[in-house]
């Protein structure tokens, strides 16, 4: 296997011999796929110089070719298979002739699965997610720091350049994240982003089904979900189906006229960003074309997924990455961009073939009726049916960050904000199956974002840790990382070298050596709360009771058969004694917390506890 990709996914240049001259297909895609998955059709691309004129032919029992579909551009060719689900696996010829005669033939295989891969479980309230832009967490292997093709080579003096770290990165430190207690890895996209300038962070794809060789190769991003899956960890791919990147392999040769939205526009139109018009019973089609078919950026051009050939190429490619790379979730790149009625379908597609699987789509706005649109079993007024199953919880994250910089108020606590926004939970099919956060790859780091007061960073991760939802972590949060707060426009400045990645670093996050008093806190404190809340089910699935804060107080309750955790939460300067009557509905019975961070136990038969100023504490009640 490790040939056909060194053949098919490094440049695809297939030379056969054929009758009196030597025939080039530059791009089969997928170049394989597998017997016994639940759709019943394949399309296969077909690229290479005047390939529309020969015409194909197969024979395999359980395999039809049912349609060849030529396209303006002579130079492709899209074959629609139809394979029974009992079909074998195994190799079977796809013979192109020229007037009836043999030009040459290409073995297509159709693999065996791995067992069980169809009930594969995705990411889940059961688990710690942990977000790494893989090109400044760890350099692995400097060999591929820069690579002849590449048209960005490594310069890690420069914040918006590469600083080479890569696959071989993150596997030596899988026992690290382990250790932290995280049980997912999100990981910024890996597959090839050969743009001139800003490559590093990959969401300018130029070949779906290439992992970018500066980042390492197929092979090792196999080896990064295997050994994940060891330690006990999923592996969760970020994908982009809005957008390429200007320098795709199909870019000057496109298939259709219609392949990329505004394709003959002699400017670039760009998106106006106004998702609220997807949901606006009044919304005019001007404003909803502008919004979803603009592009995302002058090097990112935006697919049009009602060209059906489009739709069908990103909907194979992802499932083909589920399967091929035994991903454990899929976290979907601006979501509300691409056609609404194909990204119902592409995420369908892929739960009916997998139907306990998760993806998290992005949708960045803090209005929580906007989110909630999009999760699997929402009743949409306007008829939408959506088949996503989880959101990344920005209306809670924005919202945290707002009230913990917000000043104390005589007349209102300011955790009203935060528990007012999660009591719209009634808005979402599934709010559990959200993933909550307080900083990603695009948002000021927490730190940063509580202007590095490192009492109220410690609040915000104690209620991350204590909501319900999916808790994410990005890379160096753990830490108390900063970012360049002078430029917070440009995420590159935040998407900062993880300490101890590089040789040669005079700290290493992952040993623990060189850090500050304070970054050793912080290090532990998530250390604790994400082992803790790995092996606690009331914090994955238990249900959860808050009470309307008063006087800077508020408390939060998760709780299940087995556990009962409270979380106290004090925005006060001074040490507050906290009256737990008001709280007996659900400390009936109860006499004792136990810190979960300090291990100091706290007598709660005395009918108070003291908290002090700008703190939180969460207990688990005996």
């Amino acid at each position: 296997m490790r040939k056909l990709f060194t053949v098919l996914l490094v440049l695809l240049q297939l030379h056969v011999l054929a009758v009196g001259k030597k025939v080039t297909i530059d791009h089969i895609e997928p170049a394989f796929w597998w017997a016994g998955m639940q759709h019943p059709t394949l399309q296969v691309l077909v690229h290479g110089e005047a390939i529309s004129d020969l015409m194909p032919s197969l024979s395999k029992e359980g395999v039809v070719l049912e349609e060849v579909i030529k396209v303006e551009n002579p130079n492709y060719l899209f074959l629609n298979l139809r394979i029974d689900q009992a079909v074998q696996p195994g190799k079977f010829p796809i013979v192109f002739k020229r007037k009836g005669k043999e030009v040459f033939t290409y073995e297509y295989e159709l693999k065996k699965r791995r067992e069980g891969a169809a009930s594969r479980e995705g990411f889940s309230n059961k688990d710690i997610m942990y977000l790494i832009t893989p090109d400044r967490f760890a350099n692995g292997n400097p060999d591929n720091d820069s690579v002849e093709g590449m048209r960005e080579g490594v310069d890690r003096s420069n914040p918006a350049g590469r600083h080479g770290g890569d696959i071989q990165g993150i596997i030596d430190q899988l026992d690290y994240i382990q250790a932290m207690g995280f049980t997912a890895i999100w990981v910024n996209p890996l597959l090839e982003n050969n743009m001139e300038k800003y490559s590093y962070h990959g969401y300018a794809t130029t070949d779906y089904y290439k992992i970018d060789p500066r980042f390492g190769t197929n092979d090792d991003y196999l080896r990064l979900s295997a050994e994940a899956k060891k330690r006990g960890i999923k592996l969760i791919m970020d994908q982009i189906e809005n957008h390429c990147g200007s320098f795709h392999w199909w870019h000057d040769d496109l298939p259709t006229s219609n392949w990329y939205n505004f394709q003959d526009s002699k400017e670039v139109i760009y998106s106006s960003h106004n998702r609220i018009s997807l949901a606006d019973p009044y919304t005019s089609q001007s404003d909803l074309k502008m919004h979803s078919d603009g592009w995302f950026d002058t090097i990112m051009p935006d697919m049009n997924q009602r060209n059906p050939l489009v739709a069908n190429y990103l909907i194979q490619n992802s499932i083909w990455w589920i399967e091929y790379a035994d991903l454990g979730g899929v976290r979907q790149d601006t979501y509300a961009y691409p056609d609404a009625e194909f990204m119902a379908e592409w995420s369908k597609r892929i739960m009916k073939e997998y139907p306990s699987f998760n993806i998290v789509g992005e949708e960045w706005t803090k209005n929580p009726a906007i989110v909630s649109r999009w999760q699997k079993g929402k009743v949409n007024k306007n008829g939408y049916t959506s088949y996503l199953p989880s959101l990344m919880d920005f209306p809670i994250q924005e919202t945290l960050i707002e009230v913990l910089n917000k000043e104390t108020e005589p007349w209102k606590s300011t955790f009203s904000d935060v528990y007012e926004m999660l009591s719209n939970d009634f808005l979402y099919p599934d709010p559990y199956n959200l993933v909550v956060f307080a900083d990603n790859h695009d948002t000021p780091r927490l730190y940063n974002a509580v202007h590095e007061n490192k009492a109220l960073f410690k609040m915000g991760l104690v209620y991350l840790f204590s909501v319900r939802g999916i808790p994410q972590i990005y890379y160096g949060t753990e830490i108390m990382m900063s970012g360049d707060v002078n430029n917070p426009k440009d995420h590159s400045t935040l998407r900062v070298d993880m300490p101890g990645g590089w040789a040669g670093d005079t700290s290493d996050a992952f040993k623990g050596k060189g850090l500050s008093d304070d970054a050793k806190e912080a290090q532990q404190l998530i250390k604790k709360l994400a082992n803790f809340r790995k092996n606690t089910t009331a914090l994955q699935d238990g249900k959860l009771m808050h009470f309307v804060p008063r006087d800077e107080i508020y408390v939060m309750f998760r709780y299940d058969s087995k556990t009962k955790v409270m979380s106290i939460f004090n925005k006060k300067t001074d040490t507050m004694e906290v009256e737990l009557k008001r709280y007996q509905e659900q400390l009936e019975g109860i006499t004792k917390g136990k810190d979960v961070v300090t291990g100091k136990v706290y007598d709660l038969s005395k009918g108070t506890i003291s908290l002090e100023g700008t703190s939180a504490l969460m207990l688990v009640l005996e």
